[in-house]
């Protein structure tokens, strides 16, 4: 693709941006900027983000992102609760790093999902981006598990999301999300810088 066509595509794909995906957009950044600021708002906004995205993704044939949206609100409201519910005579959990057990349970937890999602996208939809697909899905699954538990390395499963997300979206013909994308890849850079310094100084 020349960068004519490109641009073309891009502003074709930007007057076709609707209300919806507009406002989806920008709780999607509020909830990842309340994330890297550790605030509890983090799952209230993400919340509306992710429902929203369930009606986006499925007229995107984006059948595993439409998937992870439904996760991600379980997530959400888990992770709520989490957050706010310690366990009994224990603090409200801290910024820490992953034991070497959780590592290798996000490794394995990764792959599963994504041969799983893999699988039942190439057999039983008409996904014509059933790996890329997948394996964002997959990824994302992990971060949101290990952001509950306000693990560091929770942003380097969104940061790996993140680079694919953005052409993968802008393939699809959703632009303002493929930006979105942009934006949540640089505040998860930062968000693992700072909660990095956090645990360290814990």
């Amino acid at each position: 693709m020349s960068i004519a066509e490109f641009y073309q595509q891009l502003l074709s794909n930007l007057r076709e941006t609707t209300l919806i995906e507009i406002v989806a957009v920008l709780f999607g950044l509020l909830s990842v900027w309340y994330s890297k600021k550790v605030n509890i708002l983090v799952y209230p906004t993400g919340i509306v983000n992710v429902l929203i995205y369930v009606y986006i993704c499925f007229y995107a044939k984006l059948y595993a992102d439409m998937g992870i949206n439904v996760v991600y609100f379980v997530m959400s409201v888990y992770g709520w609760y989490h957050w706010t519910h310690p366990k009994k005579d224990k603090q409200l959990p801290s910024v820490a790093f992953c034991s070497r057990g959780q590592h290798i349970i996000a490794v394995v937890a990764s792959l599963f999902f994504f041969v799983v999602l893999s699988f039942l996208l190439i057999n039983y939809t008409d996904s014509n981006v059933p790996y890329w697909d997948s394996f964002t899905t997959a990824v994302f699954i992990t971060g949101m598990w290990l952001m509950a538990l306000k693990k560091v390395e929770n942003w380097i499963y969104w940061i790996i999301g993140d680079l694919v997300s953005v052409p993968l979206y802008f393939y699809k013909g959703l632009v303002f999300t493929s930006m979105q994308f942009t934006v949540f890849l640089i505040i998860a850079v930062m968000g693992y810088l700072a909660w990095r310094k956090t645990a360290l100084n814990a």
